[in-house]
C-alpha cells in the first residue's frame, strides 16, 4: 500500500505564492498540463505507468524526483560537504512541461526547509561536523601509560614524553625495549635511576628557539649509535623534545619535511614556538664528516650557567621593548618572530631557570620573585595572542615584568 502524500498548511500557502494561485485547489488538473513525460522527467526516463498519471499527483510527483526521501538525503549530505551538488536540471523542451519547472523552484523551498528541519532533528550534528572536523594523527602514535605523559611513538625504534621521575617512570620506559634516554632537557637528568633499569642516558640540551646545527649531528649521532629503541624527551615532552625527535627521524627514518611537522603538531608543539619547527622545515643531513667528528656523547651535559640564563632574558626583554615600540605589530629586523612568540620563549626561560639546580640553593625570596617574574611573562604571552586587545593592556604587563626584574636585581645581581 502506498503511502499517501500530505502536504502541509505552510507548504500550500508557498506553493500558491510561487504559482500565483490566490484560492482554490492547487493540485488540481489543468488542461495542457502533462505528468511525467520523457520530456520533463529528470534524466529523460519515465515508465509507462507513471506517463499515464495525473499531473501533479504524488506519484508523478516522485516519477519526477521531486518529491523523493532519497532527494532530501542527497541535499543533507551535499550540505555537509560529502557529495557534489546536483547538475543543473535541464530545460523544458516545450511549454506543456513549463510548469513542471515552476513546481520544481517551489518545492526547492519546501526542500530547503526540510532540510532545516532534519538538521534540527540530528540533534545539531551536521553544524559539529562542520566546524570541528575529526583529527586523525597520521604520525604520531599516542600510547597509554601511568607514569609517563604525553607518550607518543615516532617509529619503531622512536619513542617520546616527558621527563621521567622515579623508578616507576624508568621501568616503563624499560618495558618498551628502550635502552637508551636521549634528553634534550635543561636539567640535570637522573642517570643513576636510569643505570638500575638497565638504560644509558645521552644529554643534549636545546632552546625553545631551535636545534642547533651541531646539535642536530650529536642527536643525529646517538640515534644512530643507539643499541636499540630510544627514548627522548625534554621536561615535559610537547616542545623541545618532539622537535628532537622530528630532526632524528628525518636524517634516521627518511621522513619528509611534511611528516615531521605533522608529527609536531600532533605530539601538541605549540605553534608559538616558531624556532622548533623551523629546524623541521629546514632540516640539512649533517655530512658524514661531522659525525665522524663526534666522538664521545655526555651522560650529564654541563648545563648553562644562571648568568648564561639571564643574558637570554635580557635578550628577549628588548626584543619585547622594541616590539612595543612597533605597537606590538613586529619586532624590527625580526621577521622569523613575532612578539607573542619572543613572548613565550621568555615566559619558558624563567621556567627553566626555575629548575636549575643553582636556584634550588636559593633564598626563598628570591624564587618568589621568580615565580612573579615568570606569571608575568605568561601574562604578556596570553595577551599577545588575542590581537583584538589594546595596546595598552600589553603595555601595562610588560611595565609590570620590567619592574619585577628591577627588583630582583636590586637585591641578587647588582
Amino acid at each position: 500500500m502506498r503511502t499517501p502524500c500530505v502536504i502541509g498548511q505552510n507548504t500550500v500557502k508557498t506553493l500558491r505564492a510561487c504559482l500565483k494561485i490566490p484560492s482554490g485547489a492547487v493540485f488540481e488538473e489543468k488542461a495542457g498540463w502533462q505528468g511525467a513525460t520523457k520530456e520533463n522527467t529528470p534524466c529523460g526516463s519515465s515508465t509507462e505507468e507513471q506517463r499515464s498519471q495525473t499531473a501533479f499527483s504524488s506519484k508523478t510527483l516522485r516519477a519526477a524526483g521531486l518529491l523523493n526521501w532519497g532527494f532530501v538525503v542527497a541535499g543533507v549530505t551535499a550540505r555537509c560537504g560529502d557529495a557534489p551538488p546536483a547538475p543543473p536540471r535541464p530545460t523544458p523542451k516545450s511549454l506543456t512541461a513549463a510548469p513542471l519547472a515552476i513546481f520544481r523552484q517551489a518545492l526547492s523551498l519546501i526542500t530547503a526547509t526540510l532540510l532545516l528541519g532534519a538538521s534540527s532533528w540530528l540533534g545539531g550534528g551536521l553544524a559539529a561536523a562542520e566546524s570541528e572536523p575529526a583529527r586523525t594523527n597520521t604520525v604520531a602514535t599516542p600510547l597509554p601509560s601511568k607514569h609517563i605523559h604525553n607518550l607518543f611513538r615516532a617509529t619503531t625504534n622512536v619513542f617520546s614524553g616527558n621527563s621521567p621521575e622515579g623508578d616507576a617512570a624508568f621501568a616503563e620506559i624499560a618495558k618498551l625495549g628502550v635502552k637508551t634516554i636521549l634528553s634534550v632537557d635543561g636539567a640535570r637528568p637522573d642517570a643513576e635511576t636510569a643505570r638500575k633499569h638497565g638504560l644509558r642516558y645521552v644529554h643534549l640540551p636545546i632552546g625553545y628557539d631551535g636545534v642547533p646545527t651541531h646539535r642536530v649531528a650529536e642527536l643525529v649521532k646517538a640515534a644512530q649509535s643507539a643499541a636499540g629503541p630510544i627514548y627522548v624527551h625534554c621536561h615535559h615532552g610537547k616542545h623541545r623534545g618532539p622537535a628532537a625527535v622530528a630532526v632524528i627521524c628525518e636524517a634516521t627514518a627518511g621522513w619528509t619535511t611534511n611528516q615531521a611537522v605533522s608529527w609536531l603538531r600532533e605530539a601538541g608543539t605549540a605553534a608559538d614556538y616558531a624556532g622548533l619547527y623551523r629546524s623541521a622545515i629546514e632540516f640539512r643531513l649533517p655530512e658524514a664528516a661531522a659525525l665522524a667528528r663526534i666522538i664521545e656523547l655526555p651522560e650529564v651535559a654541563k648545563t648553562s650557567s644562571v648568568v648564561e640564563a639571564m643574558v637570554a632574558i635580557d635578550e628577549e626583554m628588548e626584543r619585547l621593548k622594541a616590539a612595543q615600540k612597533a605597537k606590538w605589530k613586529s619586532i624590527p629586523n625580526q621577521p622569523d618572530l613575532t612578539p607573542a612568540q619572543a613572548a613565550t620563549i621568555l615566559w619558558e626561560h624563567f621556567r627553566e631557570l626555575a629548575r636549575m639546580e643553582d636556584t634550588a640553593k636559593r633564598p626563598a625570596e628570591y624564587r618568589s620573585k621568580l615565580v612573579e617574574a615568570e606569571n608575568a611573562a605568561d601574562q604578556i604571552r596570553l595577551l599577545l595572542r588575542d590581537a583584538q586587545l589594546s595596546p595598552l593592556s600589553r603595555d601595562a604587563a610588560l611595565q609590570t615584568l620590567a619592574r619585577s626584574c628591577v627588583s630582583c636585581h636590586q637585591s641578587y645581581r647588582n
